[in-house]
């Protein structure tokens, strides 16, 4: 993986972890099963490791946001 990808999905991850503090979760565990995302895998998505569409797809239906607003400022 190039530092660049490394740094993508370190932004994504962070990303998703601001998106589940501002819905209100202080727990990732809790978010999750709201969320209908297996625990362990949610906690792997916000460390920065690559997420499958499917799951992406969830979180954004969860906080009700489009991929476009998701990925605003992200390169």
């Amino acid at each position: 993986m190039t530092e660049e990808e490394e740094k993508f999905l370190r932004v994504f991850g962070e990303r998703t972890r601001q998106l589940r503090k501002k819905a209100g979760y202080s727990s990732q565990d809790q978010f999750a099963y709201d969320a209908e995302i297996p625990r362990a895998q949610y906690a792997r998505y916000e460390k920065g490791v690559n997420i499958t569409l499917l799951s992406l797809r969830k979180i954004l239906k969860f906080h009700n946001i489009t991929l476009s607003e998701f990925f605003k400022g992200i390169e």
